[in-house]
C-alpha cells in the first residue's frame, strides 16, 4: 500500500509540476500570455501561464501604466495596467539574467466614437498616436455625456459642419473642461471626412467644439508658427453620407449667429464603441 501511494505521488508531481516541491527546479517558465480588455485608455489584464510563476516573473508590458499584480499562483499570474497607446503591444518575459524567455504581440485598436444624430450615425476613429491630447480631450467629453442632446450649430456648405457646444436655441452647454494645447503640427491634414477641433483666434483655446471637413481644406492645416491651423484628431469610418446630409441643410441667422441650420440637427448621444 505504501509503495502504491509513493507511485501515485510521483505521477502527480510529473503531471502538475507546480504542485510539488523538491524536484530541484524552481525556475519560472511561461507557456502562453493572454490579454483581456485591450482598450485604449482603459484598464487591461494580462494572464501569464506556465510553471513556478510564484517564484518571480519579470514581465514588460510597454505603454501600460500602473502595472500591478492582481493574482499570483504557481501556474498563473495576472497583471493589470492602463493602456496608453494604440497599435502593436509586445509583451516580454525575461529571466534573472535579462534574457527574453517568452514574448507575444497584441494589437490595441484605435478608439472609436459613434455620434448618434437626428439624421443618422457617424462613427469616427480617433488618432491618439499623432494627437493624444486632442483625442483624449474628445473622449473625456464623449464618455462624460457632454455631447448628448447638443446640436450642429454651424453648417457651411462646401466647407465644414460644427458642433459640440450648444443645445437647441443656441444655449451654451455648461461644464466645459479647460482649454487644451494646440496639436496641429502632427502631419494630419484637414481632408474630407476628418474631425478637428474648433477654436478661437487663440491657438490654445479649444475646449469641446469640433468640426467635420466636408471637403479637403488645406488652408486649415498647420503652415508655420504664425499660421498654426487647426488640430485634426481623427476621421469618419462610417456615416460620411450623414455628414453630407448635414452639410446640405438649409441655414439662416439665429440670435446674431449665422450659418445656423433652420431645423435643429441633434447629436442625441456620443457613444464609445471601441
Amino acid at each position: 500500500m505504501l509503495i502504491t501511494m509513493k507511485v501515485l505521488v510521483a505521477l502527480l508531481c510529473s503531471t502538475i509540476l507546480t504542485a510539488c516541491v523538491g524536484d530541484g527546479n524552481t525556475t519560472p517558465t511561461v507557456t502562453d500570455i493572454q490579454a483581456k480588455s485591450l482598450t485604449y485608455g482603459a484598464r487591461a489584464e494580462f494572464d501569464f501561464f506556465g510553471t513556478y510563476l510564484d517564484k518571480g516573473l519579470s514581465a514588460t508590458v510597454p505603454n501600460c501604466t500602473g502595472q500591478a499584480p492582481a493574482f499570483i499562483s504557481p501556474i498563473q499570474q495576472v497583471l493589470q495596467c492602463t493602456i496608453t497607446a494604440v497599435g502593436d503591444l509586445k509583451v516580454e518575459v525575461r529571466d534573472g539574467g535579462g534574457s527574453v524567455i517568452f514574448s507575444k504581440t497584441f494589437t490595441v485598436p484605435p478608439p472609436r466614437v459613434a455620434l448618434v444624430t437626428s439624421l443618422g450615425n457617424i462613427v469616427v476613429e480617433l488618432d491618439p498616436a499623432k494627437a493624444p491630447a486632442t483625442a483624449n480631450n474628445f473622449l473625456r467629453y464623449a464618455q462624460g455625456g457632454f455631447y448628448s442632446n447638443t446640436i450642429f450649430h454651424r453648417v457651411i456648405a462646401g466647407f465644414v459642419i460644427q458642433g459640440g457646444g450648444f443645445t437647441s436655441g443656441l444655449v451654451a452647454v455648461p461644464g466645459a473642461l479647460a482649454p487644451i494645447a494646440l496639436e496641429s503640427n502632427t502631419g494630419l491634414s484637414n481632408l474630407r471626412g476628418t474631425i478637428a477641433m474648433a477654436r478661437t483666434a487663440e491657438p490654445g483655446s479649444a475646449t469641446s467644439q469640433f468640426y467635420f471637413n466636408l471637403v479637403d481644406n488645406p488652408p486649415l492645416d498647420y503652415r508655420d508658427a504664425g499660421n498654426p491651423g487647426y488640430a485634426v484628431f481623427g476621421r469618419i469610418v462610417q456615416g460620411t453620407e450623414v455628414m453630407d446630409a448635414i452639410g446640405a441643410s438649409p441655414t439662416g441667422t439665429v440670435n446674431g449667429y449665422t450659418d445656423v441650420p433652420v431645423t435643429d440637427i441633434a447629436v442625441k448621444s456620443a457613444l464609445r464603441i471601441q
